[in-house]
């Protein structure tokens, strides 16, 4: 095994513990107990289709396994804006990758997270908050206040590890596809893609 790999083999192990530890004391916090697989963060990637030419909005990274997915697709460090809420998972983040812009905030309140990027309107927004466990209504908003960030064909891609839709399409409001399930991923997931009705 070469050095390289030794080291990106205990970074993963670390990972690992350090998700289990959060999910052990905050459960509801995280929607797994070990981070998203490569392969789940590189189907989301591809499924929220961002432009590298724009600001691409991550909300709920966790370790960061989503960040090096967009990292690896393209998309210029300082064009992602990453929105999380646990500060030692946001202390990993900036150490992690300094030139992303991470912030320590609320998904669930982007005009005051987002700050200077308030007005920002970003090419993709990918999600890996839990919204499953949240009420209806505030599901609902948490997606519309996404899609609002984007333009009119802007894809919110949102990572479960649920048979059914984190949330249901609301008619004329937005609309909800899914992709194929991950395996490799613990538990299995898949990607559910949030649209406006407009963007067809």
């Amino acid at each position: 095994m070469t050095q390289s790999r030794e080291r990106s083999l205990r970074s993963r192990i670390g990972d690992d513990v350090r998700f289990f530890k959060t999910w052990t004391t905050s459960p509801l916090k995280l929607g797994a107990v070990t981070p998203t697989s490569r392969a789940l963060s590189r189907l989301m990637v591809r499924h929220a289709n961002p432009d590298p030419s724009g600001y691409v909005l991550e909300l709920g990274p966790g370790t960061g396994v989503v960040t090096e997915a967009l990292l690896e697709y393209g998309i210029p460090a300082e064009r992602i804006v990453s929105i999380e809420y646990d500060r030692d998972f946001a202390t990993l983040l900036q150490k992690r990758f300094p030139a992303v812009n991470v912030i320590r905030g609320d998904a669930f309140a982007l005009d005051q997270s987002l700050g200077a990027f308030r007005d920002v309107t970003f090419s993709a927004v990918l999600s890996g908050v839990p919204i499953l466990t949240m009420p209806r209504d505030k599901r609902i908003r948490y997606i519309e206040a996404a899609l609002d960030r984007m333009p009119e064909t802007g894809v919110l891609t949102q990572l479960s590890y649920a048979l059914t839709p984190p949330q249901d399409p609301v008619p004329g409001r937005f609309t909800v596809d899914k992709s194929k399930w991950v395996t490799f991923n613990l538990p299995p997931g898949r990607v559910w893609m949030y649209r406006k009705p407009t963007a067809g």
